[in-house]
């Protein structure tokens, strides 16, 4: 088993990050303990990338101990001829890592023609991360940059670094370019003997963020929230000219320069990206003059969002600053771009196997989510968010798009969906987006919505107000076979969310109640709890249902059911109505799914611990490893499942609907983007299984 992957450069700024990013994802879902490290530091502060990657990925080991030595440490060993002693220093503090971890991604130093200031002592580079990745036993990912070349330069270039590192005595186990030009489309180089894929470049990932543009020019920032500073700077426009002219010169991701004097620059430039005809990054203000007041008051009544710089140089030296930065995978689009492009890109079915890393028997709270984004993506689905207008689910359209996770559907007026992205700066261009109010299948939906609910009292009239609402307009969509599920409840109660889909859509055949479950991610396992969400005191029948459908939804997400029917009493040692229930609705498990492991009544101890179920149940099939829990009622469902989510310190993935027709899951009003990325995500799944 290959415990190491060496991800080495060969060439400035090649976009190492990008591919190690990618890397650690693919392992992220096999093993339990993924650790990252460096072998050579600048010194000067954390890390940036390794900062990021265990931010993500928190492993065995911290930042500050996942590398080697610093720049300046290499440098003072080499410069008094201890060149074996560096190599012994990096070696032993890797050792230290590996010891700790299933998998290390080790990112190699930077790769230049011309050595930095400070570095002219230290090895070839090349042979430097070719004798560590040695050492460490590592097979060697090299990465190539396509920028500027063509497909036959390139070619080249990947023969070469292939041979380079083999010749120096490394374990090649596949090679990328990266950054290749969207126009070349590259298959394996002839005479390459190893897999080659080429990952296009993207814009954003290689683009700086109006934030470090502002901390490379030292600049003062006026005015602009934490998202503003976040936009991605795709170009750079000088505005010295008449306003017509600069208008003109504007382009999407533009960071318009000019000195502050040039309030009309500075109104024209924020009414145009008010009006959507341009949707800029940011304003730099030059030698540390102000906007005009009356200015910056039109200004912010125009609620661009935008950020506002200053900074003490002038145009020239300003943007002559502004193009040595170097872009970092520092916020959370950036670093969903670079994934989305890497597995759109990369075989990564091909990549695990040759790394050939065991999956672990433990399923950890990352594994499962990072699972979810895997499966996902395998059998793309097209899903309906009915909240379009939401921040938080602009934010997550984006990463899911990006993602490849689902095709997506927003609900809303397609204006305001579009001048709230462009307020948030996401992209979101890649989504459907769809106004019930005055969509030509809202006549359609009302008259099948009309139908359906004809012995409530429904008329064709009042259906089509009805059908206006955002909730039934997307209910009405997955009914129609328009969209595969819907998520929604991020600013709707679950009552708005869930009812439609009882009215619609309705459970599935066989089966007399929808239910709920939560996916419960303990430190080292995953398991089922349903119902702590929907059904508040279930007969015997409904809680057989629940415990079919929970069993169902566990093996849709990888995960093999072993069924425990909870109550107060283990087997025969109690007796009363809710023990009675229990035992019942067991019976019925079993009459309905003879291969189904399922055990009832049992204690949640005699479920969940070995030791325990020895003592009470021997022999059991469940007791002591149950996957699936089934509560008796929702009041001990729900406080089981909040007493583990903050006791044990457990991540609660939920409420997962299940037992309908298609479909269709809750948000709660407080989920965050990962939530509605993660509820999104399980909702395909659930789509795809169908």
């Amino acid at each position: 088993m290959a415990r190491s992957v060496y991800v080495a450069g060969l060439g400035p700024s090649v976009g190492k990050g990008t591919v190690a990013l990618g890397i650690v994802e693919l392992l992220s879902r096999q093993v339990a303990k993924v650790a990252v490290f460096r072998p050579l530091v600048s010194g000067a502060g954390p890390d940036p990338l390794l900062t990021v990657l265990r931010k993500r990925y928190p492993g065995p080991v911290g930042v500050e101990e996942s590398s080697g030595v610093t720049v300046a440490e290499a440098s003072a060993l080499v410069a008094d001829g201890r060149r074996e002693e560096l190599i012994g220093r990096i070696v032993e503090r890797y050792r230290e890592v590996e010891r700790r971890s299933s998998a290390v991604v080790v990112i190699g130093s930077d790769f230049s023609d011309k050595p930095e200031e400070g570095r002219e002592e230290l090895p070839r580079e090349l042979a430097f991360n070719a004798r560590l990745a040695t050492e460490f036993g590592s097979v060697v990912i090299p990465v190539v940059s396509g920028e500027g070349r063509s497909a036959e330069s390139l070619a080249a270039a990947t023969r070469s670094a292939y041979h380079s590192l083999v010749d120096l005595g490394a374990t090649v186990a596949a090679v990328i370019a990266n950054r290749v030009p969207q126009a070349i489309s590259m298959s394996r180089p002839e005479g390459l003997p190893v897999p080659f894929w080429a990952v296009p470049e993207v814009a954003v990932i290689a683009a700086p963020t109006v934030g470090e543009v502002a901390a490379a020019l030292d600049a003062t920032v006026l005015s602009g929230s934490a998202g503003a500073l976040e936009r991605d700077v795709l170009d750079y426009v000088v505005g010295a000219a008449h306003v017509p002219t600069v208008l003109g010169a504007l382009t999407d991701g533009a960071l318009l320069i000019t000195a502050g004097d040039r309030a009309d620059l500075l109104v024209a430039a924020s009414a145009a990206h008010a009006a959507g005809n341009v949707t800029l990054a940011g304003l730099v203000l030059t030698l540390g003059e102000p906007a005009d007041e009356r200015a910056v008051r039109v200004i912010e009544r125009l609620n661009t969002g935008l950020a506002m710089l200053v900074t003490r140089t002038d145009s020239y030296h300003t943007i002559a600053a502004a193009d040595r930065i170097t872009a970092q995978l520092s916020t959370p689009r950036k670093i969903e771009a670079a994934l989305g492009v890497f597995e759109e890109s990369v075989d990564t079915a091909e990549l695990s196997r040759l790394l050939d890393v065991a999956r672990s028997s433990r399923v950890t709270p990352l594994m499962f989510e990072n699972d979810l984004i895997d499966k996902a993506r395998t059998d793309r689905r097209h899903l309906v968010l009915p909240e379009g207008t939401e921040e938080r689910i602009l934010r997550a359209t984006e990463t899911l798009l990006r993602r490849g996770v689902a095709e997506l559907t927003l609900l809303g007026d397609p204006s305001e969906i579009n001048r709230r992205a462009r307020e948030i700066g996401v992209e979101i261009g890649g989504a459907h987006l769809v106004d019930p109010a005055s969509s030509e299948l809202r006549e359609q939906f009302a008259e099948r919505y009309a139908e359906i609910r004809r012995h409530r009292g429904v008329t064709l009239d009042l259906a089509y107000d009805v059908v206006r609402d955002v909730n039934y307009f997307g209910t009405l969509m997955v009914a129609a076979g328009l969209a595969d599920g819907m998520v929604s409840g991020a600013t709707h109660t679950t009552a708005a969310t869930i009812r439609p889909a009882f009215e619609i859509i309705k459970t599935v055949p066989g089966l007399t109640v929808a239910s709920s479950v939560f996916f419960m991610l303990l430190a080292d396992r995953v398991l089922v709890y349903g119902d702590c969400a929907v059904n508040p005191d279930p007969d015997a029948g409904q809680l057989a249902d629940i415990a079919l459908s929970s069993a169902q939804t566990a093996a849709a997400f990888g995960i093999e059911p072993r069924v425990a029917m909870l109550s107060y009493s283990t087997g025969s040692s109690g007796a009363g109505a809710d023990v009675d229930k229990v035992a019942a609705a067991t019976a019925l498990v079993r009459e309905r799914r003879p291969d189904l492991p399922v055990e009832g009544p049992i204690q949640y101890d005699a479920a969940v611990d070995p030791a325990v179920a020895a003592a009470k149940l021997p022999g059991s099939a469940v007791a002591g490893k149950a996957t699936v829990f089934v509560f008796p009622d929702l009041n001990t469902g729900n406080n089981t499942y909040k007493a583990v989510q903050r006791s044990a310190n457990a991540v609660a993935v939920g409420p997962v609907m299940q037992g309908l027709r298609a479909p269709v899951n809750d948000l709660s009003r407080g989920a965050t983007v990962k939530d509605i990325v993660n509820t999104v995500a399980i909702t395909a799944i659930q789509a795809g299984a169908r």
